[in-house]
């Protein structure tokens, strides 16, 4: 196993994690762990990848309840595949697939001295700890919140409140978490994706002014510099920039030629929201009306967090 640290990159979903992962896989350095604490099977509830029961969306791992996550992810940060475990569980063929697919990647990963990249929206609100006791360079990407409103309102998206709520150590390391109450059950998707863009946010904006090994990064500005942003990523993680690594990167974000080669594959086992773009085009892409833009931006804005 390398000695380097292993390499989480976070945020609300759709908030970009994916594409960030895969860029930073571009180095070479890296196996691409997709989202272990994700409910819903697949990509999660994968003993062989982590082998712990996940209660909650946005799972919040402290101190105080680490025992069984710090055995589990102690394995997955080390590329040790829990293949009798995976097996009692997930047995079908598509399950055997994806077994092999992330048996051998991790052997390989372990035998080549590469580190783990964890891509993990629902491990935002636990980054604290992944960085204080995993030892993880944590990326935490923060997309601007008309765009991830817009985004989830085009999706459908919605997340029960619940999943925040019912979870009492969250609550007492972050009380303002309690400030979601009223929206337990709220329907309206951009009123529920503005109040959880702002809960995150003020998790985020916490946890980074006190831990060493957090990052925080803006979406918007990785998608306007992407060279530039993963440069400085790159040297953050302590991965090389290479002229392989700036390749694929600039063939990833900047190419707007139609139907050429992507750099990366995205379908089958390896399927990510992540695809091959020109990143810039992502500021110019309308996402909200005006009214509803106002909207979330009077749900986000808190004098209590910086902007």
């Amino acid at each position: 196993m390398s000695g380097e640290p292993p390499v989480l990159v976070t945020g609300l979903p759709r908030s970009g994690t994916s594409w960030v992962g895969r860029m930073l896989t571009a180095s070479g350095r890296l196996v691409y762990v997709n989202e272990p604490l994700n409910p819903q099977r697949p990509p999660g509830r994968s003993p062989g990848v982590l082998n712990a029961s996940v209660t909650h969306r946005f799972q919040y791992i402290c101190p105080d309840d680490e025992t069984p996550w710090l055995a589990a992810f102690s394995r997955t940060a080390g590329l040790r595949y829990g293949w009798a475990a995976e097996l009692r569980r997930n047995h079908g063929p598509g399950d055997l697939a994806r077994m092999a697919k992330y048996g051998t990647a991790f052997t390989l990963g372990r035998l080549l001295a590469r580190r783990a990249l964890l891509d993990d929206p629902f491990a935002l609100l636990s980054a604290e700890w992944f960085a204080a006791r995993l030892g993880c360079r944590v990326v935490v990407v923060v997309r601007d919140p008309v765009s991830f409103a817009g985004s989830w309102r085009r999706l459908g998206w919605r997340v029960d409140m619940r999943e925040l709520l019912d979870q009492p150590l969250l609550l007492r390391d972050h009380p303002y978490v309690a400030d979601l109450e009223p929206f337990a059950g709220e329907h309206d998707v951009i009123t529920a994706a503005a109040v959880l863009w702002r809960t995150a946010w003020r998790v985020t904006d916490t946890v980074a002014g006190r831990t060493a090994g957090i990052k925080v990064v803006r979406y918007e500005d990785l998608c306007a510099a992407p060279l530039d942003g993963f440069r400085d990523l790159y040297a953050w993680c302590g991965l090389p920039w290479t002229d392989r690594a700036v390749r694929r990167v600039t063939a990833a974000c900047l190419s707007s030629r139609s139907g050429s080669r992507p750099a990366f594959a995205w379908t089958g086992l390896s399927r990510t929201a992540y695809r091959p773009m020109d990143s810039r085009r992502a500021l110019t892409a309308t996402s909200l009306p005006h009214d509803d833009a106002t909207r979330v931006r009077a749900l986000t804005t808190d004098p209590a967090v910086s902007s």
